[in-house]
C-alpha cells in the first residue's frame, strides 16, 4: 500500500502543545530498525521496536506486561511502550506478529510524543473511538500522512516497509518523500520472527485493483447512501477465507466470534435453548433443562422471528443469536410462531452453563459423557475424574459419541487422566516442523481400572485425538462406529475490531503415527447405532467380563 494523497486538504483544527520536543536526529536511524522490503507488511512488534528505539524511548525494565506472549527480543522495547500508554489501540491482547495498520500506528506515536488535538475528524473511519479521531487530526495537521479521500483516512490500511521508513523520518522532522541513497534496503529480508511461526512478508493478492475498486466507489457511486464499509470489508474477508476451500477455516464477524468463543468458555448469559439457523429463522431445537427458555414454556421446533420488535428473519446465524442473548437479569421480549400460530414470549436471561460433562453409574461402572472439549473440560473434569476413582470404579466407559471437538488443551487434558505423565497424546504437524503434544499430569484413574470409549459419526477433532491417543496405548476398547475424520487443528485470532479469523495451521497423527484426516478413527469393536444403545450394552457387558 501507499500513502494516499488527496487533491482536496482536510479542515485544519489547532493542535495542543508538544510536552516533549522532537528531537532533529533519530536515537537510531530508520533505516537500522526496519530493514524490511518496501512492499512487505511491518508487524505490530517490528513497529513498536523501530518507534522506541528512533524516538530513544525508555522504560521500566520490571514492568509487568499484561499480555500473555511477547517474544523476549521485544520485552524491553514493548514495556516502555507500555508504560508510556502507548498500546491502548491492541486492547487486551498484544499479537506482536499481526500487521499494524495505519490507525494504530499513529496512536502509537502520538502517546509517545504527548501530542494532543480536538478529538473531532471529517473522517468516517476515524470515529471509532476518541484516541483515534485524534491521531489522525495530528498525522494531518504535522504532515506524517495523506488520508486516503475526502471521508476516509485509511486506518486499517495495512502499513508497509517503506511507509513506516518515511513515517517515521517525517516524525522526527527529517521530511522527504524519497529514501536516501545511504537508507537502500539490503535484499535480504530482517523480519520479526516470533517464536511460534515466521510472519508472512506477502501482500494481499491484487491489492491496487481492490484498492482502486474501493475508491472509485467511494467516490463515484451513485448511491452513496447504501456504502456500509465495515459490511463491505466484512463480506472481503469472508470471501478471502472461503476461497481457501477449507471447511474449519473461518472468519467471524464480531457477534460470531463472541458466540464462538461463549461456546468454548462453556458459559454464556441468554435465555438457554440450543437453537440452529433453518432456512433463515433461528429455530429451537432443545431448551435445556431448568433455563429461562424452559421456565418460558418455549418448546422444541419454536421459531424465533423477532426480538424486542425487530425482525432476525434472514440475518446471518450469528447475529441472530446476539440478539437473544443480554445481560443475566434483562427481559427480552421474543416473537414466537408455533405450528403457523405467532405469540410474544417474555424471558428473563440468565447466566447459562453449557453442559459439558455429565457423570452416571451404571451400578458398579462410571459413564462419563463429554459434550464438547471446552474450557469446562479443561478445569473441572480431572477433580470429578479424582472422585470417581475414590469410589473404586469397576469399569469407566468414555462417552465420546456426536462429540464434535474442541480445544486441543482439553483433549490432552482428558487423555491425562488415563495415561502416565509425559505420554504423547497427538503429532502435531505443521509448516515449521512437527511437535508432539503430552500429557503434563500423573494420570486420575489407576492403571487396573478398565476403560471403554464409545463413539459415532459423530466424534470428531479433540474426541478422535483422545481415542486414538488411548487406542494407540492398548488404553481402551473402542466401541462404536468409524469417528468423523477431522485430523486438523485451528488457531483462533482476535482482530482489534474483536472480529476474528479461525485457520487451519496443522495436521494431527496419533501416537503411533496414523492419519486421523479423511479417515477417523476404527473401533476395535464395530458396533452399529440402533434404536436400542447396543454400543452401551455392549461396553457394559466387556467391563464387567474384564473384571472378573
Amino acid at each position: 500500500m501507499r500513502l494516499f494523497r488527496s487533491p482536496v486538504k482536510s479542515i485544519l483544527l489547532s493542535v495542543g502543545c508538544v510536552l516533549f520536543p522532537l528531537a532533529a536526529t533519530a536515537a537510531v536511524p530508520v533505516s537500522d530498525v526496519l530493514r524490511m522490503t518496501d512492499s512487505a507488511p511491518v508487524s505490530r512488534g517490528e513497529f513498536i521496536r523501530a518507534a522506541v528505539k528512533v524516538l530513544g524511548v525508555t522504560g521500566n525494565e520490571k514492568a509487568i506486561l499484561p499480555y500473555r506472549r511477547v517474544p523476549r527480543d521485544l520485552e524491553s522495547q514493548v514495556k516502555a511502550a507500555y508504560a508510556a500508554g502507548a498500546l491502548k489501540t491492541f486492547g487486551e491482547e498484544l499479537f506482536a506478529s499481526q500487521p499494524i495498520t495505519r490507525g494504530q500506528a499513529l496512536e502509537i506515536i502520538v502517546s509517545l510524543q504527548h501530542f494532543t488535538a480536538k478529538a473531532t475528524t471529517q473522517y468516517r473511519d476515524a470515529r471509532t473511538s476518541d484516541a483515534l479521531a485524534q491521531a489522525v487530526q495530528v498525522a494531518v495537521d504535522q504532515g506524517w500522512m495523506e488520508p486516503q479521500s475526502n471521508t476516509l483516512f485509511g486506518v486499517q490500511e495495512v502499513l508497509t516497509g517503506k511507509e513506516a521508513r518515511l513515517f517515521l523520518r517525517k516524525v522526527l522532522g527529517q521530511g522527504g518523500e524519497q529514501e536516501d541513497e545511504t537508507d537502500t534496503i539490503p535484499t535480504v529480508e530482517i523480519r520479526f520472527t516470533p517464536s511460534k511461526k515466521t510472519t508472512s512478508t506477502s501482500t494481499l493478492p491484487k491489492a491496487q485493483i481492490l484498492e482502486a475498486l474501493w475508491n472509485l466507489i467511494e467516490e463515484d457511486y451513485l448511491y452513496s447512501e447504501k456504502i456500509d464499509a465495515d459490511a463491505t470489508a466484512y463480506e472481503a474477508a469472508e470471501a478471502i477465507v472461503k476461497s481457501l476451500g477449507d471447511p474449519y477455516s473461518t472468519f467471524y464477524r464480531p457477534a460470531g466470534a463472541r458466540a464462538f468463543q461463549s461456546r468454548i468458555q462453556g458459559e454464556v448469559s441468554g435465555i438457554g435453548a440450543q437453537v440452529e439457523d433453518r432456512e433463515g429463522v433461528l429455530t429451537i431445537t432443545t431448551p435445556l433443562t431448568n433455563s429461562p427458555a424452559e421456565k418460558a414454556g418455549l418448546k422444541p421446533n419454536d421459531q424465533i422471528i423477532a426480538v424486542d420488535g425487530t425482525s432476525i428473519l434472514g440475518l446471518p446465524y450469528e447475529e441472530m443469536v446476539d440478539y437473544v442473548r443480554g445481560p443475566k437479569g434483562s427481559i427480552v421480549k421474543l416473537r414466537i410462531r408455533r405450528s403457523g400460530v405467532e405469540f410474544d414470549v417474555q424471558v428473563t436471561r440468565d447466566t447459562i452453563k453449557v453442559p459439558e460433562i455429565e457423570i452416571k453409574w451404571q451400578e458398579e461402572i462410571a459413564v462419563v459423557k463429554l459434550m464438547q472439549f471446552g474450557k469446562l473440560s479443561e478445569t473441572d473434569l480431572r477433580p470429578e475424574m479424582q472422585h470417581v476413582q475414590e469410589q473404586d470404579p469397576k469399569g469407566i466407559i468414555l462417552d465420546l459419541r456426536n462429540n464434535p471437538g474442541g480445544l486441543l488443551h482439553a483433549a490432552t487434558i482428558v487423555a491425562s487422566n488415563f495415561l502416565p505423565k509425559g505420554s504423547s497424546v497427538a503429532i502435531i504437524r505443521s509448516r515449521t516442523g512437527d511437535r508432539t503434544e503430552r500429557t503434563e499430569d500423573e494420570p486420575t484413574i489407576d492403571a487396573s481400572v478398565p476403560v471403554v470409549i464409545l463413539v459415532n459419526g459423530g466424534s470428531a477433532s479433540a474426541s478422535e485425538i483422545v481415542a486414538a491417543a488411548l487406542q494407540d496405548a492398548k488404553r481402551v476398547t473402542v466401541i462404536g462406529e468409524q469417528t468423523f475424520g477431522k485430523g486438523t487443528v485451528q488457531e483462533v485470532l482476535e482482530f482489534t475490531d474483536k472480529s476474528s479469523l479461525k485457520l487451519t495451521i496443522a495436521e494431527w497423527l496419533s501416537p503411533l503415527g496414523h492419519t486421523i484426516d479423511g479417515v477417523g478413527v476404527t473401533p476395535d469393536t464395530v458396533v452399529p447405532t440402533a434404536e436400542r444403545d447396543e454400543q452401551m450394552t455392549r461396553a457394559i457387558a466387556i467391563l464387567k467380563a474384564a473384571r472378573r
